[in-house]
């Protein structure tokens, strides 16, 4: 922010140091240590954090009641979620980036290597993801660990060059900075927000660590560690002005740049690693909540199942990552782009945590208010000086989040378009095995297994396989997946049986129930049938199971505007097989065919 070639630099003055420092720190304090730390980390969804936590609420509860706002905030939750797609490009790009541009520090003669050392890290760090991430989560804590030492020792360091900087622990300078120095404060919040990046990947990862633990590591180490350290390059600017050029290396002492270097190259990786597996995780969450085709996923560990490889997402990331790279080939250029993600992200969530506080705990509407207000206030300020930088690269974040929230909303849609069609083709799944009483189809042995969206229409393969077959096997178990908005269900909550009033025909509806981060497994779960319930024991091993297939084309009802409905189709072309999504054998699947227009 003391750069010259900053659009808009901040002089490089003893108050505006004081000031800046003190506002990094309150925040810090503010947006991560209270927005996120003690207040929004309080709502989870059976343990699960971050932004798709909260639209689950949101759809669970209050937006399944047609409530407007609550409709409207869900929307915008989504539009949140979509930047964290932009996010995950970003963050490996400039987290790598600022740690290899330490070389020059240590040898200036190596500038030039900095692009494709960053690029062979990146191409690397994306080829591995296949293996799974246990061997990068077994160095986490300790890598972790060594970096907030470290950086809160070399703090320590340039303290005790100018001890006066912990004044700018009060919060007078930062009230001053902004009030006496508006003009130049509010430009200098568009870098001063970086400080605040991974608040949101600290709520995302409640899930994996816990409340208790993501607060006690970030009180009693990480909070400490950062406010040493920007103390300590406020002091050594204090000290020496023309170390702005690189003050967090230039804290080092010369014979620990190198190791430094280092150190921050690991650490970024695994902070690359974090939000790769965050964007993982978010888009399988939102194939399961309708928002994205099913995607191809991989569990990467047999004891871990939040640990996942998603091959499409992997893939478009690195290409996407690697253009920004040599796009804007410094860490200092994508950190205006970077900005724009992070903060538009904290302040949707703190809109739905004060609506979900007051409809879920009952905190009283002026309590709740109150507190969005000054809270948000916060953010739009920082959005605000945000939206300053936006011809330098702020409108990367917004245009990748709009592409994302484009095709997650025409997703959504044109999915309620072909399910109302699908239902008009399929007709009532009661009447048809009604039906097939007084019909006298041969019985041939085995089991049938017929995979549908719920019990209220009849699959489209069942049909054709009477139709056209004439035949209906002596087991047939009409089968939806129903995918709740809860991260895991238990065993005893999974199945959901009935005989469709008809008891003793061999026909028997089931309804199995996943939480949204699970892997189905159609097999293994059908293993928890007892015989009682479908009419006679029916051998798993030996079932067929019957899909249908549907091919989408653009037909002329006003559904959806003529990009979109393309839009769309195009992105069926995506979806993962469906025999794969679900864990089918192969050998005994059989597809069948239907068209529909959207």
């Amino acid at each position: 922010m003391f750069n010259p070639a900053d659009p808009h630099p901040v002089p490089l003055t003893e108050a505006n140091l004081f000031g800046v420092v003190s506002t990094i720190f309150w925040s810090v304090m503010l947006i991560v240590t209270l927005t996120y730390v003690t207040l929004v980390m309080r709502i989870n969804n059976d343990g699960e954090g971050g932004i798709m936590a909260l639209i689950t609420l949101l759809r669970r509860g209050e937006a399944a009641r047609g409530r407007r706002t609550a409709i409207a905030l869900a929307v915008l939750g989504i539009f949140g979620a979509a930047l964290f797609f932009g996010d995950s490009m970003i963050t490996p790009a400039i987290s790598v980036l600022s740690a290899v541009e330490g070389v020059k520090v240590v040898s200036p003669g190596l500038e030039e290597l900095i692009i494709p050392i960053t690029a062979v890290i990146i191409v690397v760090l994306f080829a591995v993801q296949r293996f799974g991430t246990n061997a990068v989560g077994r160095m986490f804590g300790p890598i972790t660990i060594a970096w907030f030492l470290a950086i809160g020792v070399c703090g320590i360091g340039g303290i005790t060059q100018r001890p006066d900087i912990l004044k700018a622990l009060s919060p007078t300078y930062a009230i001053g900075f902004l009030a006496g120095h508006f003009h130049i404060a509010f430009f200098a919040l568009a870098a001063i927000v970086l400080a605040v990046t991974g608040a949101e990947a600290l709520y995302a990862d409640m899930g994996h660590f816990g409340r208790r633990a993501i607060a006690y590591g970030w009180i009693g180490l990480v909070l400490p560690a950062c406010t040493l350290s920007y103390l300590g390059q406020g002091a050594l600017l204090l000290a020496d002005p023309a170390a702005f050029t690189s003050p967090f290396f230039l804290l080092v002492p010369e014979w620990g740049r190198l190791p430094m270097v280092l150190l921050a190259t690991a650490a970024t990786v695994i902070a690359a690693q974090a939000v790769i597996t965050g964007a993982y995780s978010v888009a399988n969450q939102a194939g399961q909540l309708g928002y994205l085709p099913r995607l191809r996923v991989a569990h990467t560990s047999e004891s871990t199942i939040g640990q996942i490889y998603v091959p499409w997402i992997n893939w478009v990331l690195m290409v996407s990552v690697l253009t920004l790279v040599f796009t804007f080939r410094s860490s200092a250029a994508l950190a205006y782009a970077f900005g724009m993600a992070v903060i538009a992200t904290i302040t949707i969530t703190t809109l739905l945590f004060f609506y979900l506080a007051h409809t879920r705990w009952g905190v009283p509407a002026w309590i709740a208010a109150t507190g969005a207000t000054l809270l948000v206030a916060v953010d739009l300020l920082f959005v605000a000086a945000n939206l300053t930088k936006l011809v330098h690269g702020a409108w990367l974040p917004l245009i990748i989040g709009l592409i994302a929230f484009t095709v997650m909303t025409t997703w959504q849609r044109g999915r309620q378009i072909v399910t109302a069609e699908r239902d008009r083709a399929e007709g009532p799944l009661r009447e048809f095995v009604a039906e097939l009483h007084g019909c006298r189809l041969a019985r041939v042995p085995g089991t049938a297994i017929f995979l549908n969206r719920g019990k209220q229409t009849a699959p489209l393969a069942f049909r054709a396989n009477v139709e056209h077959n004439q035949v209906l096997h002596e087991k047939v178990l009409i089968l939806s997946i129903q995918t709740l908005p809860v991260p895991w269900v238990p065993d005893g909550e999974r199945l959901e049986v009935d005989d469709l009033g008809n008891a003793g025909d061999g026909i028997t509806y089931v309804n199995v129930r996943f939480g949204y981060i699970e892997k189905p497994n159609v097999p293994e779960v059908l293993r928890l049938l007892t015989a009682e319930q479908t009419e006679g024991e029916i051998e798993i091993d030996d079932a067929s199971y019957f899909l249908s297939k549907i091919e989408l084309t653009r037909g002329p009802a006003r559904t959806m505007a003529t990009w979109r409905k393309r839009l769309f189709i195009a992105t069926s072309h995506i979806t993962a097989d469906a025999a794969e999504y679900f864990s089918l054998p192969r050998h005994r699947t059989v597809i069948m065919g239907s068209r529909i227009d959207v």
